[in-house]
């Protein structure tokens, strides 16, 4: 399991409507006109030249302008009744991708474009709660919808200079700027207010700034190639909850366009390429009341778990290397894995210690 679970949470980056307005304080600097300067006037000596370093930023700064241009018109924000997201303009047919916990229980959206010339209807095609995606779709699509352009996953380096676009806090059409952080984060992802549970391999972590609201929108290289959809947010328990800067998580482009490919064409997902042990189960506790394994409440005829032997009050304490204590682990630990990939489970029934080795399915 990813270190970061051991002191991070993490959580959903959906605005509720009743958080109300957000007030911001705007200040501005400035410099007493009658405080000497203590820089050189450049006008004293003519016209001042830019040296490499200002030109290195120039042309940084219009990567940065030429990326934004490119891809905000296609970031949208999503009034799902009582919260808001974002979204991504998908295809020139009018679906939208976002996060399954931005469009909830609602089928029907009001969606603002970043022109904000006017709200739009839409309605849900299907949600996919497992990887936390969903894909809504405009009733009427207006001239000059511009789909955004996603990335290859495979390309995607730590280091990376990348901007994220959403609507944090109500706040359409924002962006912010960061780098690629890590990559092949696994994320659990709560139940509480709304949260889908869903565990999610391969997740971009960055450090470029996303909060409430940014749920559904675009995180983008400066070739304005949309790399991930952002997802959640780390929260720290030391801070009472609050927002940890700088650590947030995206779902990698290749996962998205797999997802939202398959819920246009056939309306819901069909090929999930996650894989699963075929079971439901319980978290059990120790003598000392510390969670210590997965117990088995039931098992699919002809699955993973049955097929491996496993049955009903087997307690699963391990899949490959991987140390199973909640429900939560056990889902990480398959997160990686690929349906047909063999894996070794390490299990308890009754005082014996006993290994099996399952061909995994697919949820």
């Amino acid at each position: 399991m990813d270190a970061i679970h051991s002191r991070r949470r993490v959580r959903r980056l959906l605005l509720p409507l009743s958080a109300g307005v957000c007030a911001i304080a705007l200040v501005s600097g400035c410099s007493d006109s009658n405080t000497p300067s203590s820089e050189p006037d450049a006008t004293a000596s003519g016209s001042a030249q830019p040296g490499p370093a200002s030109k290195a930023t120039g042309d940084l700064q219009s990567q940065y302008q030429s990326a934004i241009n490119n891809v905000l018109p296609s970031v949208v924000q999503i009034d799902a009744s009582e919260s808001l997201g974002s979204g991504v303009v998908y295809d020139t047919e009018g679906h939208i991708v976002t996060n399954a916990h931005v469009v909830g229980d609602e089928k029907t959206f009001k969606v603002t474009v970043a022109t904000g010339e006017r709200v739009l209807n839409a309605s849900l095609v299907a949600a996919y709660p497992d990887q936390d995606l969903a894909v809504i779709k405009l009733d009427d699509v207006p001239d000059g919808l511009r789909p955004a352009k996603f990335g290859d996953s495979n390309k995607v380096a730590v280091g990376q200079i990348v901007l994220a676009m959403g609507s944090p806090l109500g706040l359409s059409s924002s962006v912010t700027q960061g780098i690629v952080s890590a990559l092949g984060r696994t994320v659990s992802e709560g139940r509480s207010g709304g949260g889908t549970g869903a565990t999610i391999a391969n997740m971009v972590q960055t450090s470029a700034a996303i909060n409430p609201g940014n749920s559904g929108g675009a995180l983008v290289n400066l070739d304005s190639q949309v790399i991930g959809i952002p997802t959640l947010a780390a929260s720290d328990p030391e801070m009472g909850d609050s927002a940890a800067p700088g650590i947030g998580f995206a779902i990698p482009a290749s996962m998205v366009q797999t997802v939202a490919d398959q819920i246009i064409e056939n309306g819901k997902v069909t090929d999930s390429g996650r894989a699963a042990l075929d079971i439901t189960g319980r978290t059990v506790v120790n003598d000392e009341y510390r969670p210590a394994g997965v117990a088995i409440v039931s098992v699919q005829n002809g699955g993973a778990a049955d097929e491996a032997g496993l049955r009903v009050g087997d307690i699963i304490t391990k899949v490959g290397d991987s140390k199973v204590t909640t429900i939560t682990s056990l889902a990480e630990a398959l997160a990686g894995d690929e349906p047909g990939q063999k894996v070794t489970v390490t299990y308890t029934r009754g005082n014996a210690e006993r290994t099996a080795e399952a061909t995994l399915g697919e949820i």
